[in-house]
């Protein structure tokens, strides 16, 4: 029987078969391609700032400026490639051509690292080809990230019952494959980078990424792709036209436009209560049109709600890490644990708590909600945000801790192994709200714009680490004036991380109590979720 999960046709011209295409058989062979890409991106983004600040000279807060700059970049260009792929190319080839960029860059990354540093022509050649590689990273990355995710979530379809059931599983299973991923780079590219080589490090990045385009391109006969419903405008074109007809029809009353067309009156009964100003549309434009407008309007406030928590998460791969090199790393005579690996217990965290919450958590909680996935999406995202208010307290106290164990004797450093506690903590946050944020943005967006849901979702961190940067850099140069110590001072054990991160806590605090607020009045536009 010839079906497709959202359209009634191929991407590529072919109609999709139950039995022989999509399903766990394609789902499980995108989650090894995420697994490969995430092994390079993370074996990059995870050390950056040790790189930066050693090699490249950097201090510390400018550093940590520019790998949240990166980040954010990366985070925010999805935005573009997103409506790139849901309006013309389809996200198999922008997958592939997004793709073939990234590789590029990592290539030149390594090649960068190669470059000695001999003088000052040399040293600077070594710094434009490494942030023009970072850049290049970016820009395919940013290509790659949301239509991949989102592709693999087409292989099932949305109207059964039991493959909306294993899409579900399919963002768990999709985290818990890329955690395992990124904590084996972490524990063996890093070592690589700073006890081998760094271009080695790098390269071995840019073969995973080689890895990772190949693997997709063997699924390609047993994928189910989608593409435009036959006699649908152009998504974009649909909701900005309601957008303009509503701004068109501002000035005229609910009476006079419900007397020259009776729409209105059933939007009265039909349409969500919320954002009515898009009802004056009506009399151009039909109902499904103006509630997909609003669906898309209804994201903004837990996007915006959302942004402390991607502050939060910008601090693992820059302070955390810092944090963690002023502690005392040895494991036996010689052998230190990298700082940059201590990351891992994010990812550990989230390897063990996907399989308890998709095996044990989920089945017990749908027995008594009837939900599908257990619990809302917007209940499994608040429940995230809450831990890392507690991850953040956690953190600052154990800085607390360690500035006072350094201050009182410079020979003496707190043990790393006191950091657990809150990446263990981060981890579990990252469960609950990463997966669920994925969920959110795929499932709430209509079905043609799921890239560009996607890449609102990373968009969020991307948000978060622009102002993460932001705010590093005005309370840098606030409290470094007049002679005094910098929060972010070079030497930590002067510095006062614990201040930053006690604000942290307050502001996710309060992002915490907003998000309740919108999440308790939100309408989702499916049932069951």
């Amino acid at each position: 029987m010839a079906i497709s999960t959202d359209a009634a046709a191929a991407e590529l011209g072919n109609t999709a078969v139950r039995s022989s295409s999509g399903g766990w058989k394609s789902a499980r062979l995108i989650i090894f391609v995420e697994m490969a890409e995430r092994f390079a991106y993370f074996g990059v983004s995870s050390n950056l700032i040790t790189y930066l600040t050693g090699p490249l000279g950097q201090p510390t807060a400018a550093a940590a400026a520019n790998v949240n700059v990166w980040i954010g970049t990366m985070a925010f260009l999805p935005l573009l490639w997103a409506f790139v792929a849901d309006g013309c190319l389809g996200r198999f080839r922008t997958i592939i051509i997004s793709s073939s960029l990234y590789i590029l860059g990592l290539g030149s990354l390594s090649f960068s690292a190669m470059i000695p540093s001999h003088s000052e022509d040399s040293d600077q050649l070594k710094v434009t080809l490494f942030f023009c590689s970072l850049f290049l990273i970016a820009i395919g990355q940013s290509g790659y990230k949301p239509c991949a995710k989102v592709f693999g979530a087409d292989q099932f379809d949305s109207n059964d019952l039991k493959e909306r059931k294993a899409k579900s599983s399919y963002f768990n299973w999709l985290m818990f494959g890329s955690c395992i991923s990124i904590t084996t780079t972490r524990l063996v590219s890093t070592y690589i980078q700073e006890n081998v080589s760094w271009s080695l490090g790098f390269g071995i990045q840019c073969v995973s990424m080689l890895l990772a385009l190949l693997l997709f391109l063997l699924g390609t006969t047993s994928y189910r792709f989608t593409v435009e419903r036959e006699g649908k405008k152009n998504p974009f074109a649909r909701i900005g036209r309601v957008f303009m007809e509503a701004i068109k029809n501002r000035r005229e009353h609910n009476s006079d436009i419900a007397n020259s067309n009776e729409t209105l009156l059933l939007l009265a009964k039909q349409s969500s209560e919320k954002f009515r100003f898009l009802d004056r549309a009506a009399i151009s434009c039909e109902l499904a049109e103006i509630e997909e407008a609003k669906s898309v309007l209804r994201l903004v406030p837990i996007w915006i709600t959302c942004l402390v928590y991607a502050i939060v998460y910008a601090q693992s791969p820059t302070f955390f890490t810092k944090q963690g090199s002023k502690m005392d790393r040895s494991i036996s005579p010689g052998l230190l644990v990298p700082a940059a690996a201590l990351q891992c217990f994010i990812n550990i965290s989230v390897i063990v708590f996907i399989p308890v919450y998709d095996c044990l958590f989920v089945p017990i909680t749908r027995s008594f909600t009837h939900i599908p996935s257990g619990i809302t999406m917007l209940q499994r995202i608040g429940t995230g945000i809450f831990l890392s208010v507690i991850a953040m307290v956690v953190a600052a106290l154990v800085e607390t801790k360690r500035l006072q164990t350094a201050r009182d004797d410079l020979t003496i450093a707190m043990s790393v192994w006191w950091l657990v506690p809150q990446y263990v903590l981060y981890g579990v946050a990252d469960g609950f709200t990463m997966a669920g944020l994925q969920e959110f943005f795929y499932d709430q967006v209509p079905t043609e714009l799921r890239s560009v849901g996607m890449a609102m979702n990373l968009s969020i961190y991307g948000a978060g680490n622009f102002l993460s940067s932001f705010m590093i850099s005005v309370i840098d140069r606030a409290t470094s004036q007049s002679g005094q110590t910098s929060w972010f001072d070079n030497d930590l054990n002067k510095a006062h991380l614990d201040y930053f991160y006690w604000l942290l806590a307050s502001l996710s605090f309060i992002g915490l109590a907003f998000y309740m607020w919108f999440a308790k009045s939100y309408v989702y536009n499916r049932s069951n979720t």
